[in-house]
Order: C-alpha cells, then structure tokens, then sequence
C-alpha cells in the first residue's frame, strides 16, 4: 500500500483569500472588553453609513494573531495602540511623545506591510502598574520605583500577553530591577478578583478600566517613562481601503471622538453591569449623532443573564444549540480526515516495520505542542476561522489513530493469520478477512481517544474566531463569569461523553463474536 496521497492534497489546502476581494468587511478584536467594544463600533458604523455586509470576528487570541490575520486578508480591521505597535510588532524601543510615536508606526506599517493607522480616536489606554491602597500607604508606594524597592516580597499577577512583553514586564524588570517572590499570570477579570481578595499585590492594569476604583487600587506613578503612549487606532488593510476607500472615510468620524473619561464610563457599563458590547456600541455611537439605529426594547440587554447557571442555559438555549451543532461539525469534519488519512498510514506501516516507530513518535511529538500555539502558527498561512482550526484538529487526531491501527494490525492473532495464509489466501484477503476485524477493538479504542480529545481541543477554536463552544468559554474567562465559562464547558463535556459512547456502541457492534471474553 502505497502512502496516502490525501495527506499531500490536506496540505495543500487554498490559502485564505482577501475578506475584501469577497465583498464583505470583516472586523476583528482582541480578547479584552475594550477591543470587542471599538470593533463593535466600527463593524455598527460600517453596516449603517456604507451598507457594507460586515462580518465580526470578536475575540481573537491576542496581538499576534490579530495582527496576522490582518496581514493576510483574514480581517480587514482591527483597534490597535499605537505603543503595542511600536515596541511589539516592530520590536523597537519605545521613545517620543504620541506625535512621533504615531508617525512612526505610520511610515514603517505602510512601507513593510501596506497597513495604515487612521486617525486616533481621541484617548490613550496605556499599561499601568497597580497595587492595593492599603499596600501603597503601608509601604509609601508612589512610583513603580518604590514598588521595585519591596517587589522581592510581594506577589505579582499579569496579564499573559504582560509577562512576555518588551513593553511588559521583561522591560519592566531591566529598566527598573522588578523581581516578585512569584508572579501569577492571569486573564484581566481574574486579576481584578485575585487583587481584591489580596491574593497578589500588584497587577498591571490599563488607564481607562473602570474597576481600579472598585477594587481600590492605586495606580504608580511610571517615574522613567517606560511604558510607550498607547493612542487608540483602526488599523487597517490598504487591500481594503484600495477595494472599500469609503471605510476609511466612515472609521474617520470617530477620529478625536473619545477621551479616557468616556471611554472609562462605557467599560464600565461592560465590566460591571454586564451589559453586551452591542448595546454599549450602538449608544455611543448614538451620543456622538453618529447613528440613528433605535434598540430592539426599552431595556438594555445585559451579555450576562441575572441569576445562576440555569437562568444562564434558558437564557442562552438557543445559543448553545448553534454553538454545539458548529462545534460537532467541526470535531467531526478533523476525526473524519484523521481517519482517512491515519488508518491508511497504520496499514501503510505495518507493512513496512522498519522505521515505524521512529514515524509514530514524530507524529506523537504534535501531542506536545500547545493547542492554541498550534492555532496560532496557521494564522499566517491560513488566516482565521474555519480552516486553521480543522487542520490543527486533523494533526491532534492522526497519533492516537495511527498508533493503535498499527499496533493492532501487527498483533493480530498469529495463528488465525497463518491459518488464513495456509488456507490460500493472498495478503489483501488476510488483511480485510482477519487482521482488520481482529485489530477492529484496537483500532476504535483510538478513534474514541481521538474523538474525544478533538472534542475538547476544539474548544481553543474560538480564540481564532472559528466559533463552538469555546465562544462562552472565552468571553466568560474575559468577564470572570463562572456561569458563561460552564455554559460553554458543561456541553462539550457532555458531546465529548455522547460521541465517545457512540463510537463504543459501534465497537460493540463490529467487535468478532470470537473476542468476547466471558468471564
């Protein structure tokens, strides 16, 4: 048997096209508040001033991947500051004032990548560093210097993306000697809960967050000016405005339109009243005489249904039955090219022992790779969505699959084997008639571990906009609500149980009479 050319065909799938050459305007964000509520706005104002169709991918995985898919058509904007830009995308030291900082990021996005920054919408939200009033007037903490003076006692818990910065916490500790007994990294909502609860003593929050005052937390003074201005920005693909020039003019009303005020107010009503990043969107751009779209009711709705998780899966039943029917097909669609392909290799290989346990190892070397960093490595080959996630899924499932076909088609009965043989028939009717369907209890054992471990991968498809179930599972996490997170988990817990007792159903059902113990 010959290797199997689907695999050379899979990796060989379309590369993603221009969300602009396709006639549609697709609006990402990055996975805080924040950035889900200015790409609201922008996706809101895009739909009513140019009738745009406009597709939202909310809630991608950080910077990075933003960034990616906007660089390959993925998305075709996103809200970006002007310091992240600097010093974490072009990996330059941060210097100047928000004048020069914005010409720079200006000149080197057009001349590298034919990305442009628009015109900034009026506040910056720059990194802070924050720790408890209690701490600051214990311990006379004015400026982070001060903090730097005590840090070796103290525990710190970051943002994940902080941590790993040059902007972040790496700079922080070389320009100003920072070292904490530990440090937690931790998504946003969380450090808030730990910060209040004085699990952690320091925290790195951004200037417009609406809950420093809530959890009463002092922000230090940055007494060398380390942290970069972070001026707010629609960054957008030249593609798109060669394609589309009227986005351009349309996100150019909202230039100046916020201060930090303002824009701590509506995160407020995100962070703490629960409201939807739609309904906050849709009144700001309403108090700017931006828009005329009326609410669907008299009431706000609220993103985050009053009462327990009850309330929260009849609030979000039909919801969830979208996500689980996406999150299925998605599962089903890897494990069915998993199988296609890893069955084959399993026949493939034990037919040709020599090496093969050298080939399952390296396909067993994927089991160790991170699933969102795996994620995240096709973004710039495959863009966001769909595709990346299906071929991600399709690599978790091959080891599991190969690694039992080969190893049960190579323990198969010897003696029923050469019985066969003896009986006259060739190497293909040995196969089909006795290996196979003695290897068939071997065999399904690694589609349902395949299975199930697609099942739960699939939920990290949301940090890359492919939807599932992951969606609650991310946004619950960005909001620390528990009964958003367990709306999400508690069904994939549940498909992952339904698919794995389907498919043991079916191994029953193909297992030989033969092979039934009875004890």
């Amino acid at each position: 048997m010959k290797t199997p050319r689907l695999l050379l065909l899979l990796l060989l799938l379309p590369l993603p096209t221009r969300a602009a050459e396709t006639g549609r305007i697709v609006v990402g964000s990055k996975n805080f508040e924040e950035s889900r509520l200015l790409a609201e706005m922008f996706a809101q104002l895009l739909e009513e001033r140019t009738g745009l169709q406009v597709e939202r991918r909310l809630g991608l995985a950080g910077t990075q991947i933003c960034f990616e898919a906007l660089k390959t058509g993925a998305i075709d904007v996103y809200p970006e500051y002007t310091g992240t830009g600097l010093v974490s995308l072009l990996g330059e030291k941060a210097g100047g004032d928000a004048t020069v900082t914005l010409r720079r990021v200006r000149s080197e996005f057009l001349a590298r990548w034919d990305l442009w920054w628009l015109a900034p919408l009026g506040f910056e939200n720059s990194w802070e560093i924050a720790v408890s009033a209690e701490l600051a007037e214990r311990e006379k903490l004015r400026t982070i210097s001060d903090l730097a003076r005590i840090s070796g006692r103290l525990r710190g818990g970051f943002g994940h993306e902080f941590v790993g910065r040059e902007d972040g916490l790496r700079g922080l500790e070389r320009i100003y000697g920072l070292r904490f007994a530990s440090v937690q990294p931790l998504q946003q909502a969380l450090q808030y809960q730990a910060a209040g609860d004085r699990r952690i003593d320091a925290m790195d929050a951004y200037t417009t967050d609406a809950r420093l005052l809530r959890h009463r937390l002092v922000v230090l003074e940055d007494d060398k000016g380390f942290f970069p201005p972070y001026d707010a920005v629609p960054l957008v693909s030249g593609a798109t405005l060669a394609k589309h020039p009227e986005v351009g003019a349309v996100l150019g009303l909202l230039a100046g339109a916020f201060d930090e005020d303002r824009m701590r107010a509506l995160n407020f009503r995100l962070q703490e009243k629960g409201e939807s990043e739609m309904v906050v969107a849709r009144d700001a751009l309403r108090e700017l005489g931006l828009s005329n779209k009326e609410g669907e009711g008299g009431e706000p709705e609220s993103a985050r249904p009053a009462g327990g998780l009850l309330e929260t899966f009849q609030a979000e039943r039909h919801a969830i039955a979208r996500r689980t029917g996406e999150h299925l097909a998605l599962s089903a669609l890897a494990l069915l090219l998993g199988l296609l392909v890893a069955v084959p290799v399993g026949l493939w290989l034990e037919r040709h022992r020599r090496g093969a346990e050298t080939v399952i190892r390296l396909l067993g070397l994927l089991q160790t790779v991170p699933s969102l960093a795996l994620l995240a490595f096709f973004v710039p080959f495959l863009g966001i969505g769909i595709v990346p996630a299906l071929v991600a899924l399709w690599l978790y499932s091959l080891f599991p699959i190969v690694r039992n076909t080969y190893t049960g088609v190579r323990d198969a009965d010897p003696r029923a084997v050469e019985a066969a043989t003896a009986l006259g028939m060739t190497p293909g009717q040995v196969l089909r008639l006795v290996r196979l369907p003695l290897a068939a209890p071997i065999l399904l054992a690694g589609i349902r571990t395949a299975a199930v471990l697609t099942v739960g991968t699939a939920t990290l498809a949301a940090f890359i906009g492919a939807g599932g179930l992951g969606e609650p599972i991310v946004t619950g996490l960005q909001l620390a609500d528990t009964n958003l997170i367990l709306s999400g988990a508690l069904p994939a817990a549940a498909l992952a149980l339904v698919v794995d007792g389907v498919l043991g159903w079916v191994e029953r059902a193909l297992r030989p009479a033969g092979l039934d113990i009875r004890r």
